[in-house]
């Protein structure tokens, strides 16, 4: 037999084709799964790109942010999306992050915990596991860089106050914030959390390196542990 006949975006009326769509109303104008639709391209003999990106979708409680963190594996699982269509995918979600990261990195000043979150609360808002992160600043708080420190479970064996200001003393960071994620989403600190910013706030004061805040992400909210008086 030939090759299977592939259903395009092309084959619905042209006033509910995501592309014309945007041409005359612009990206806002679409849907998610439209927009979807426009990077999968094609569908296969059952399904519309549409419908396939209606696939992708349905289910999902957090909705379209769940691709923030998504890989190959699970939406290859989706009939429909091979490798090539994943990737197309993964790499559209990659570059709305960093163009994300940018614009608001442009903002490099840090004037409020919420100048923390906007930057870092699409990439880490929907991780599976535990990220600790540093960002270094300036002696006018201009964040001169963001670094992972560990992945999994917060505990004082894995954010040792050594591996977190090996990396401030390379940058000559005047102070650093504390942030890292709970997967649960639920912002809330755990004693453990309050413990070790703590002990890290005491060397911090040590090496002339402040624990300015740590930020707790969680789904779509964060905490700071500044503004609740923890630190």
């Amino acid at each position: 037999m030939g090759k299977d006949f592939s259903y395009t975006i092309k084959d619905l009326p042209e006033d509910e084709r995501p592309r014309e769509k945007l041409y005359k109303y612009g990206p806002k104008a679409l849907s998610n799964t439209e927009l979807l639709a426009i990077i999968i391209r094609t569908g296969n003999r059952e399904n519309t790109a549409i419908e396939i990106s209606q696939k992708l979708l349905v289910g999902k409680k957090e909705g379209i942010s769940f691709l923030a963190n998504t890989n190959l594996q699970e939406i290859t699982k989706i009939k429909g999306i091979g490798k090539c269509k994943a990737a197309q995918i993964l790499a559209a979600v990659e570059l709305g992050k960093r163009v994300m990261s940018e614009t608001n990195s442009d903002k490099s000043r840090v004037t409020s915990p919420s100048d923390i979150a906007d930057i870092l609360m699409l990439d880490m808002g929907h991780l599976k596991k535990e990220h600790f992160r540093i960002v270094m600043l300036d002696t006018k708080n201009g964040i001169i860089g963001i670094e992972d420190i560990s992945i999994g479970s917060l505990n004082s064996s894995i954010v040792h106050p050594r591996e977190v200001f090996k990396e401030a003393i390379a940058k000559s960071s005047a102070s650093i914030i504390l942030v890292h994620n709970h997967p649960s989403g639920d912002p809330t600190p755990s004693k453990e959390d309050i413990a070790i910013t703590r002990r890290l706030s005491e060397g911090g004061e040590i090496l002339g390196i402040k624990v300015l805040d740590h930020i707790i992400i969680g789904n779509k909210k964060y905490i700071s542990l500044k503004e609740k008086d923890i630190l």
